[in-house]
């Protein structure tokens, strides 16, 4: 009898002990929690404006960038279509993300839009899309709040680090972006901490000689000038640098990151269109039932 009252207590005890340490366990988890709600909170929310448009690549490049996304704490992707309406497919992906994003649309007139034949740089892409990401943050944020704003098209390849380099921007933070312009990489020149220049072959007497990818701006330069946008008759090639004339900035202004400019974080990717040629042979070797218009 007494053996069995001795492993009772025991047992009882063994229990208490156990409860007492998934107790304390689940107290340090709901205490990290929020800690980790805390530290959100302080980190700058970083708003990324991401124009976009109908073609075979769209979803897998939106899929793609998301993933980046993804890993980044503090961000809200404001994706734009080029496009006279909402379209499902692009309303879908953004409802089944676990980012919070804000879906816009506006289309861009016939002049400006660009021939398949047309080369890449004969026209800009994206214009009135950032100017529309651009009026939503206007009339939706405070010039108080703290956030920083940066341009990142859906077939750009984006280091983590680069968002967390620009988290910290006071004013204009900026970087090297590789693959671009036909060359490895264009950057600016650092010059003992500040920005004196740029090390890039068309135009280098431009005032801010960077790609779009290359740039991040605080959310209260937004609201300090609202008339700063882009523009389709900004001359070719010059969307960026005309864009950022309009916050009156100096050089001294620009804030070298990525190890003062040494580092590519970003790559101005672009990937190759889609041939689909044997389509109408599939539908009349199988018929339409067999090979669907499946959204891809």
């Amino acid at each position: 009898m007494f053996s069995t009252r001795k492993f009772l207590c025991l047992a009882v005890i063994t229990l208490i002990v156990l409860l007492v340490m998934l107790i304390r366990d689940l107290q340090n988890k709901c205490e990290s929690e929020k800690n980790n709600a805390r530290s959100l909170k302080l980190l700058s929310i970083i708003y990324v404006i991401t124009p976009t448009y109908a073609r075979l690549e769209q979803k897998a490049e939106l899929t793609r960038f998301s993933h980046t996304l993804l890993h980044v704490p503090n961000i809200h992707w404001i994706v734009i279509e080029d496009s006279p309406e909402k379209t499902v497919l692009v309303q879908n992906f953004l409802n089944r993300t676990r980012i919070h994003s804000t879906h816009l649309y506006v289309a861009t007139p016939s002049e400006y839009k660009m021939n398949l034949t047309d080369p890449y740089w004969l026209k800009p892409r994206g214009v009135l899309q950032r100017n529309a990401a651009l009026d939503w943050l206007r009339n939706n944020t405070s010039p108080d709040d703290d956030g920083v704003v940066y341009f990142a098209d859906d077939d750009n390849t984006y280091s983590l680090q680069i968002f967390e380099e620009m988290r910290n921007t006071t004013k204009v933070s900026i970087w090297p972006v590789g693959l671009v312009a036909g060359l490895r990489y264009e950057r600016p020149k650092v010059t003992n901490g500040k920005v004196t220049g740029w090390y890039v072959l068309w135009k280098p007497d431009r005032p801010f000689a960077t790609d779009m990818a290359g740039f991040a701006i605080h959310l209260n330069l937004i609201h300090q000038h609202p008339e700063a946008k882009f523009s389709n008759t900004f001359a070719v090639g010059q969307q960026e640098s005309t864009f950022l004339t309009l916050f009156n900035l100096t050089l001294d202004d620009l804030e070298p990151k990525a190890n003062m400019c040494t580092q590519i974080l970003v790559w101005h990717t672009r990937t190759v269109r889609s041939n689909t040629p044997y389509e109408k042979a599939m539908v009349k070797l199988y018929g339409a039932d067999a090979y669907p218009n499946i959204e891809i």
